[in-house]
């Protein structure tokens, strides 16, 4: 598709879930996995996540190591409709790095005013994978840490647009009412699910962080 490279972030419970039935998902993993998770974005050139959760939690999306990076990831949001708040904490906090807002070709005049990047990459009703990809990789981003929510992350998968996931998981048990990590694929065989092979597997105190990556198999 691309030359970029795309990791998924993924922040869960044993059994696969990422917040409550009410969206409750303040912390799930611990305080050093989280530090963990911020190195992470510090070693890409973008973190994207959806507006779902921009709306939701209010990212600020910055690497906030020690030291700080040198330079600050380019925070993304697949946002269709152009719903990202100018209140939001990214809106907010231009100064500290660049903010991209990615639509269908809905107008977004007042985030260009504001101070952010708005790219144009669908068909009026939702982003496409492929247009952003190649609109990123003509912005010179190779590597992109996704970081939700679960419907953006299943089209990246759909696509077969990722090609790592890194998997924090804590030791604790939410049960099926629970959120899910990953939207639909539209699978209807087992032989067409996308398989990943293991290559590191890192203890963080309680929670474990597993890496894979996409098996061509």
């Amino acid at each position: 598709m691309t030359g970029i490279r795309v990791t998924l972030k993924l922040a869960t419970s044993l059994d696969g879930r990422i917040a409550l039935s009410d969206g409750t998902s303040q912390w799930i993993t611990s305080s050093a996995s989280r530090a963990r998770a911020h190195e992470l974005r510090a070693a890409h050139d973008a973190v994207l996540v959806g507006v779902g959760t921009v709306l939701a939690d209010d990212p600020l999306l910055t690497a906030r190591t020690i030291p700080l990076p040198a330079r600050q990831p380019v925070r993304i949001v697949a946002d269709s409709h152009a719903r990202t708040p100018l209140t939001s904490k990214l809106m907010t906090s231009l100064n500290v790095g660049p903010v991209a807002i990615v639509t269908a070709g809905r107008d977004a005049r007042p985030h260009v005013a504001a101070g952010a990047a708005v790219w144009r990459c669908g068909n009026g009703l939702r982003v496409s994978v492929g247009e952003f990809l190649r609109r990123a990789e003509a912005e010179g981003i190779r590597t992109i840490l996704l970081e939700g929510g679960s419907h953006l992350a299943a089209s990246f998968v759909r696509e077969g647009a990722v090609h790592e996931l890194a998997w924090f998981r804590a030791p604790i048990l939410i049960g099926g009412e629970g959120l899910s990590a990953l939207g639909e694929l539209g699978l209807d065989t087992l032989r067409s699910a996308t398989r990943w092979r293991p290559v590191a597997t890192e203890r963080i105190g309680d929670d474990v962080l597993d890496t894979y990556v996409r098996s061509e198999q």
